[in-house]
């Protein structure tokens, strides 16, 4: 959620550290601040509540801000309101440490009630503040930078991304990490900390990925990697395998209208060389090395949240449909809290578009602890759920800026598809089945490419709903938890309120409604259960409200039931979805965009919730 962003070297540190923040701006925040140590050996705090541009205005002159260490950040408010004395970094009492922290500190109450007693006065609500209490605590006691923060951060209760540096040390730079993402940047004669390799990719791309309770000590020449009980580790350097290309929007308006542009791609990338075609299977490398072992596989699981959630849902249905395997589907942020039950034979999915999402690596360690085997599905190669994963699959999106996700849903969905047919070759599916729907899939992203080019239509039939207050979405099958997609979406960026449902449970409620002024959206293509959803269209229609469909090309009949139809090209009912949302999420997109809101980053959201 929040961003980290700090340098060590010989060059000017402020710059770097300001630009890095603008590359994590997509992530949500509500406020931002730097701080440094100037060539004087002191330290100096810029903050403000607000967006990077704010802070940037109330900067001294350029002359003034010359550093080569530095530690900067975003906030997304949890204790405290989202003001300038919230902002990070915070200091100490004798204003000599300057910190800034990703996470939620459980135990601060106690800790800050402790360090009162000791004469320490705090300035902000957060719960960050008291580790640079504590910093100053323990530098009482000792003169080695980086014992003082394994002695403090050894008393913190809850999860941290830190980085921390002090006038005392001039040089020297202290980051550490327990359960919110960490990385280091490896430069030539330069180092750099974040919490998002967006943030430095443009000066490095080897990097270390810290592991829960490890600190580092960097200073412009050399970095050590301790445990919190002072044990040397030997890190592995990894090297990041896109460009930074990849994070700028190029031509496109906003990076969420880039990304969904980006799907003919990115579906092709997640199914690329996965595909057998001589033997009509599909291969999955990354879950085991010997596949004979989920031959074994009783039940799965699925745990996720928001998008990855209704991926889940659609990988439910086409599990159970092609590979007989019943399949549950949890939110991630209830699932540990109820004791699961995990019968013996069930496999665990999680899934996560960063790899770092605080609930659902919470459900996965759950899982594990109660003796499952647990699969990692993510985007973020070397993320925290892909390392404590027993085994996965990467989903190959590439980077994804919007913080609404819209290429990582069909990359998810086209790996669960091809989950459930590696499933199913196993047992039950016949090599003329999979033939065909290796064939089919091959095609989706020109597919895909067919209905992005119907954009202009997608754009005047959102001009019709720009101003509603409400909107319901339908669905049936695969195509209910699209319907729930695209709700989503709508409720994301455009703040109109939208519910997806399932088509014929529309009259156990929500019928209710309906009137002239409803904007209902219908997925009604052609498939074993189309008569249905027309029922359901007609009992709209009675009702006077307002029907915007997506409907299968050729199928002109649905017309004279909707006010608008956008077509799609007809595909196998299970990889309807991946062509089905794509409207959709064009439609959230240019509602959003027509009343003039800020689509990459819409708010109170942030892309990756690393908070519980």
């Amino acid at each position: 959620m929040c961003g980290i962003v700090g340098y060590v070297g010989k060059r000017n540190a402020i710059p770097i550290i300001l630009e890095g923040l603008k590359r994590l701006e997509y992530r949500g925040y509500d406020s931002a601040g730097i701080a440094f140590i100037d060539k004087e050996k002191k330290l100096k705090i810029h903050k403000r509540a607000g967006k990077i541009v704010s802070l940037e205005r109330m900067l001294p002159p350029p002359s003034e801000l010359d550093g080569n260490i530095g530690i900067a950040h975003t906030r997304w408010a949890t204790h405290g309101k989202p003001t300038t004395i919230n902002a990070h970094p915070h200091t100490s009492c004798n204003n000599k440490f300057a910190v800034v922290h990703n996470g939620i500190i459980e135990n601060f109450k106690n800790l800050r009630n402790k360090l009162i007693e000791e004469g320490h006065t705090f300035e902000s609500d957060t719960d960050t503040e008291i580790l640079a209490h504590l910093f100053e605590h323990f530098a009482k006691e000792n003169d080695d930078f980086t014992l003082i923060a394994q002695e403090a951060l050894k008393l913190v209760e809850g999860t941290f991304g830190i980085a921390v540096i002090c006038s005392d040390f001039p040089d020297q730079m202290i980051a550490a990490r327990k359960g919110s993402p960490l990385i280091l940047g490896i430069g030539k004669d330069e180092f750099f900390i974040t919490s998002d390799v967006n943030a430095i990719v443009i000066h490095t791309k080897r990097v270390i990925y810290l592991q829960d309770g490890e600190v580092v000590s960097i200073d412009k020449n050399k970095f050590e990697i301790t445990t919190l009980d002072n044990e040397i580790v030997d890190a592995v350097i990894s090297e990041i395998d896109w460009d930074v290309s990849a994070i700028e929007k190029g031509n496109f308006k906003h990076f969420m209208l880039k990304e969904i542009f980006e799907q003919p791609t990115s579906v092709k990338n997640a199914f690329r060389g996965r595909l057998v075609e001589s033997r009509s299977t599909v291969r999955l490398g990354g879950l085991l090395s010997n596949g004979e072992d989920l031959r074994d596989i009783k039940s799965i699981q699925i745990i996720a949240c928001g998008t990855s959630w209704h991926s889940a849902l659609i990988g439910k249905h086409i599990i159970e449909k092609l590979a007989r395997i019943p399949v549950e589907v949890e939110y991630a942020s209830e699932y540990r809290y109820r004791n699961p039950i995990i019968p013996d034979g069930t496999n665990v999915f999680v899934i996560s578009q960063s790899g770092e999402t605080a609930d659902t690596l919470a459900a996965l360690r759950e899982a594990q602890s109660k003796g499952a085997k647990v699969s990692g599905i993510t985007n973020v190669i070397g993320s925290t759920i892909a390392r404590e994963s027993d085994n996965g699959i990467y989903i190959h999106a590439g980077a994804e800026i919007g913080v609404a996700s819209t290429k990582a849903f069909t990359s998810q969905v086209t790996v669960l598809s091809l989950l459930a047919v590696f499933l199913g070759r196993m047992k039950y599916l016949s090599a003329e089945f999979c033939a065909q729907f290796i064939k089919e899939l091959w095609k989706i992203p020109q597919k895909i490419q067919k209905v992005l080019d119907n954009n202009d239509h997608i754009k005047k039939v959102a001009e019709t709903i720009v101003d509603s207050t409400n909107a319901l979405y339908l669905g049936r099958g695969a195509n209910y938890p699209v319907a729930l997609e695209g709700a989503l979406k709508l409720k994301e960026i455009s703040y109109i309120h939208a519910e997806g449902y399932p088509a014929a449970e529309m009259k156990h409620g929500p019928i209710a409604l309906i009137d002239e002024n409803m904007p209902v959206i219908t997925i009604a293509l052609k498939d074993a259960i189309y008569e249905k959803i027309i029922s359901n269209m007609q009992e709209v229609k009675a009702r006077s409200g307002r029907i915007l469909t997506i409907a299968t090309e050729g199928d002109t009949s649905i017309e004279s039931l909707s006010e608008s139809v956008i077509y799609i090209p007809k595909t196998m009912d299970i990889l309807q979805p991946l062509l089905s949302v794509i409207p959709l999420q064009l439609l959230a997109y240019h509602v959003a965009d027509l009343r003039g809101l800020d689509v990459d980053q819409p708010r109170n959201l942030a892309k990756s919730v690393t908070v519980e």
